[in-house]
């Protein structure tokens, strides 16, 4: 029995899902993505650093009917990344979208934040999207297009009440980078735009120690409470919602926008 939908907004396309497992049970955001895209047609290849986690989101997609691989894969490692390219080629023949979901969260300014928390939260946020970008666009531009899509954050534009200024300056920067490839790669029809979620509720918040401290003193419940509070909906968005932003970049329906910065936020920002 296939839960996809009639219409495959994706049909026919290959995507490249990078951080397509979940840290924990739930949906995470690259999780949801991948079984959305499948949903709509998509070959989807769920890249992760927990292989386990990469099974489970392609045996979920294989159980409605999809097709997808499961890779595992370290993002800050050009090699790896080869690989994955190598492997997308080998088995689908084309890499028409490239998500970029893998991000950490590890709170602390400027002052607390030591030397190597700065380099290895660089690495896993933003080399790991540069490395891919770099590895996938020659492969684009032969076929003529494609859509990147990276995951980006409200904190790379606002200050949230939290300090993080690791995760805050890769997001930032990531922005930056999107749309500057984005104007270099247009005349290619390769498109790159940004997703900026705002407060959300997935595995990746209620895994994050610093975050449980910052706003609910160790307790996830009162985090969440907090969190809701926050946003004028009256409540934090979901995977599904960054996954729907997401199948809209991924598709024909965006091929006239590249280099934007969608916000998901329920209108947070607009109180920042």
């Amino acid at each position: 029995m296939s839960n996809m939908p009639e219409a495959q907004r994706l049909k026919g396309k290959t995507a490249v899902i990078m951080g397509a497992g979940s840290i924990g049970p739930g949906w995470g955001n690259g999780k949801a993505v991948a079984v959305l895209f499948a949903r709509h047609g998509a070959n989807v290849v769920c890249v992760d650093i927990n292989p386990d986690a990469a099974r489970e989101t392609v045996s979920i997609i294989e159980s409605e009917g999809g097709k997808a691989i499961a890779l595992q894969a370290d993002v800050t490692s050009l090699d790896h990344i080869k690989k994955v390219h190598e492997e997308t080629i080998s088995n689908y023949g084309a890499v028409n979208i490239l998500h970029n979901n893998v991000g950490i969260v590890s709170t602390g300014g400027v002052v607390e934040t030591s030397e190597q928390e700065w380099d290895r939260v660089f690495d896993i946020n933003l080399k790991s999207c540069y490395l891919s970008m770099k590895v996938f666009i020659p492969t684009m531009q032969k076929q003529g297009g494609g859509s990147i899509i990276n995951v980006s954050s409200l904190a790379s534009i606002r200050y949230t009440g939290v300090p993080y200024v690791t995760y805050s300056a890769t997001k930032a920067a990531m922005n930056h980078m999107s749309s500057t490839t984005a104007v270099e790669y247009a005349k290619d029809k390769i498109r790159v735009n940004t997703i900026l979620p705002g407060l959300m509720k997935t595995p990746m918040v209620e895994h994050s120690v610093g975050l449980t401290q910052e706003y609910g003193k160790g307790s996830t419940s009162a985090m969440w409470n907090e969190r809701d509070q926050q946003v004028p909906m009256g409540h934090m968005g979901n995977a599904w919602d960054v996954a729907y932003a997401a199948l809209f970049l991924a598709s024909d329906e965006s091929k006239y926008i590249t280099g934007i910065e969608l916000l998901v936020d329920g209108g947070i920002t607009l109180k920042y």
